[in-house]
């Protein structure tokens, strides 16, 4: 069998990325220590394994990468585990697998998004339609069940209306190069834990905006009663003295959202995207950092 070629050190960081996902105590998704919604950390562990080589195969345009890797999800545990990831992480390794010397991160990012043409359109749709995810619904325009008439980034257009992944193709990731990236450095410093500091990554987004995956499937009211009391758990947070005490907090929010059946998955899926982000730009950090010590030995 033919295996797709591998950039080592993306695969690596992307798979980091998945099972940090799993390891951080997520209130109401799954986690190592509570799974939910008929799915376990071992799924999405196997499915990390299943798309990574395609997710960052240097040959594969963005969409070509993101239908192989769902379609080896689908192979590999039977389920949607990991539609949303793959959709975030794909862009962002395919800038940084073309980014010019020059160039930073977000501004090969932004080009990587503006080249993407009808045919990564073409591949999405069916990756879509092969993940069938909860809570898709028909479009007026560019449904996913039709053949795709403008490019990925005129549908993601579309779509940001209701979904905040694709709002991420059209703002260039403003959500997690911004407040994700602001939560996720706060965590750091105010646990001194990073899969603490991950779930502060995805309170801040739960707390941030209406969760657009419950928003589809449960209605907008409740997606706005889930951001209420991510929001509440956020200030009992900040008056715990430990990481003890935070449990509580976040444990019984847990219980809440999965005795409702309510996943935030699009928090989730943001999250992984911004501790993603977060390596990608630390390595260009030393690569500047690197290159500025070099030059200024023959100064």
């Amino acid at each position: 069998m033919m295996h797709p070629p591998v950039d080592l050190r993306l695969s690596d960081l992307f798979l980091a990325a998945c099972e940090m996902d799993v390891a951080a105590f997520k209130p109401g998704n799954v986690s190592r220590e509570s799974p939910g919604h008929g799915m376990t950390a071992e799924d999405f562990l196997a499915s990390a394994e299943a798309a990574a080589p395609h997710v960052t195969d240097p040959d594969l345009a963005i969409g070509e990468r993101i239908y192989r890797a769902i379609k080896a999800t689908r192979e590999a545990v039977h389920c949607n585990t990991n539609l949303g990831i793959v959709l975030l992480a794909a862009p962002l390794l395919h800038a940084a697998q073309h980014r010019l010397p020059d160039d930073t991160l977000v501004q090969q990012l932004q080009r990587s998004l503006d080249a993407l043409t009808r045919e990564d359109a073409e591949w999405v749709y069916e990756a879509i339609r092969l993940a069938a995810p909860g809570g898709l619904g028909a479009s007026p325009r560019h449904d996913v069940r039709e053949a795709p008439a403008v490019t990925l980034l005129a549908a993601m257009q579309e779509a940001s209306k209701w979904d905040r992944i694709a709002y991420q193709y059209t703002h260039c990731y403003a959500d997690i190069l911004g407040a994700g990236l602001i939560s996720l450095h706060q965590g750091r410093t105010h646990w001194d834990s990073e899969t603490a500091a991950v779930t502060s990554a995805y309170l801040g987004f739960l707390s941030g905006f209406p969760d657009t995956h419950i928003w589809r499937k449960h209605g907008p009211g409740t997606a706005d009663e889930v951001q209420a009391m991510a929001f509440d758990c956020v200030a009992n947070l900040a008056r715990c003295p430990d990481w003890p005490c935070a449990r509580i907090h976040l444990t019984g929010l847990d219980k809440t959202l999965k005795s409702s059946d309510f996943n935030p998955g699009t928090s989730a899926d943001l999250t992984v995207a911004t501790w993603l982000a977060d390596r990608l730009l630390h390595e260009e950090e030393i690569r500047i950092s690197n290159h500025t010590k070099g030059s200024t030995q023959y100064v």
